[in-house]
């Protein structure tokens, strides 16, 4: 299992970036992948997580209205779409994988995740 992120970049207040999560060695739509990200001196947090399908996918609410998180399965990519970003939204954004074992319909950023990525940065500047 791998998972790759992909797609930082420095931005002003206002701007908008898309992460991307390649994915290899596990069947996508029987793991939940979720984003989490973690900012200078702070605990790792949870952005949201999308199942197997398109209507599982879920954001939290500090970025309800601002982030969506797809997917696109004959690509193994996931990915998460940041529109109207905040100094407050900087920091080193993470992929996840947790095997739900098969078809899944429900993610949880709470769950536990077995499988990581390696961070992209990302940077708002105000």
């Amino acid at each position: 299992v791998q998972l790759q992120a992909s797609g930082g970049g420095l931005v002003q207040t206002g701007g908008s970036l898309r992460l991307s999560c390649a994915t290899s060695g596990f069947t996508l739509d029987n793991y939940a992948i979720a984003w989490f990200r973690q900012a200078p001196g702070k605990k790792r947090e949870g952005v949201g997580c999308i199942a197997t399908s398109a209507t599982s996918a879920k954001v939290v609410d500090s970025v309800k209205g601002r982030f969506t998180i797809s997917k696109d399965v004959p690509q193994n990519m996931v990915y998460l779409q940041m529109n109207g970003l905040k100094p407050e939204d900087t920091g080193l954004y993470y992929c996840a994988a947790a095997d739900n074992g098969g078809p899944y319909h429900y993610c949880s950023v709470r769950d536990p995740y077995d499988y990581w990525g390696q961070g992209t940065q990302v940077t708002v500047s105000s």
